[in-house]
């Protein structure tokens, strides 16, 4: 059974900058860049998404000594992952937005209390 990913503050940076283009695979340099994580806080969390079935992984199918670097190790968001890391994101914004004024109570994006 997968884990159960919980969403701390790196985590749902890693998310959304996955959710900004959910078509387009990700390298580590680029997701460290996206989300101002370094090296050591990004991979385990990106191991931990993998492990949990939100992404799918796959090698760069290159000659590295001909492109003069390594292979890249691309991540996107699997379906499940995406339907998951949508919701998730959204869930945890509507608990952060303030009421519309005060004293009344918040309400879900669908018009539900929340």
């Amino acid at each position: 059974m997968p884990e159960p990913v919980r969403l701390t503050l790196p985590v749902t940076r890693i998310l959304a900058a996955l959710l900004d283009d959910p078509d387009e695979p990700r390298y580590g340099l680029d997701l460290m860049a996206a989300t101002g994580l370094p090296s050591g806080t990004l991979y385990p969390i990106l191991t931990r998404l993998h492990a949990a079935g939100w992404l799918r992984t796959e090698w760069e199918d290159i000659d590295p000594s001909a492109a003069g670097r390594p292979a890249r190790r691309y991540y996107l968001l699997s379906p499940d992952g995406l339907v998951s890391a949508r919701q998730q994101l959204a869930e945890l914004y509507d608990q952060l937005r303030p009421a519309t004024r005060p004293g009344q109570p918040r309400t879900a994006t669908n018009g539900a209390p929340a």
